[in-house]
């Protein structure tokens, strides 16, 4: 049995959408800072923590972003060799998340692996027998998207209360939000 479970993080608006033409379609600084403290922190100093992400994610993210730093990056795609030829030593480019938990068990420094987008890779996780939570920020506001978070199977997943997220409601500008955690029953 895999000992890597896999934490999901996203923010999504109220129709689900989580990304427009390569980008977010919201500017929310603390709910950035959120993810980075969410997908960085770890109990152990001497470790860090692992991002899955495809690889339209990847190219998603700003280039002076790349790779997120202090953690493992973690590519997935099909074109592995040519993915590979463009990313930053260091980065990982595999083929699956099956070949991903590989990598991120064959290492001793990794302490959490977060799934950072996009859909497909979202779902494909979601079904994933080492799926553990869900981290959704909620916006309570539509966006026009062309990209969407999976329908969470309330049935496999319930919404729990976790110590260091807070349950209020976060505002940043004309916008509200909240932090919410699902757990896999």
């Amino acid at each position: 049995m895999s000992r890597t479970k896999l934490n999901l993080i996203a923010a999504a608006c109220e129709n689900m959408g989580i990304g427009a033409n390569g980008s977010l379609p919201w500017r929310l600084k603390k709910e950035m800072a959120y993810f980075t403290t969410m997908t960085t922190r770890v109990k152990d100093p001497e470790k860090v923590n692992a991002v899955i992400m495809g690889r339209r994610t990847w190219d998603c993210i700003p280039e002076k972003y790349r790779p997120l730093s202090n953690r493992v990056n973690i590519v997935l795609t099909h074109n592995v060799d040519d993915v590979k030829s463009k990313t930053p030593e260091g980065v990982l480019v595999v083929p699956s998340l099956d070949e991903a938990i590989t990598q991120i068990e064959s290492r001793e420094d990794i302490e959490s692996t977060w799934v950072i987008g996009g859909s497909s890779v979202y779902k494909a996780a979601m079904e994933h027998p080492n799926v553990g939570k869900i981290y959704l920020t909620e916006i309570q506001k539509s966006f026009d998207c062309d990209t969407f978070f999976p329908n969470i199977d309330k049935q496999q997943f319930h919404l729990v209360d976790e110590e260091e997220i807070p349950g209020e409601r976060q505002m940043e500008g004309d916008i509200s939000y909240f932090f919410r955690v699902y757990r896999r029953l």
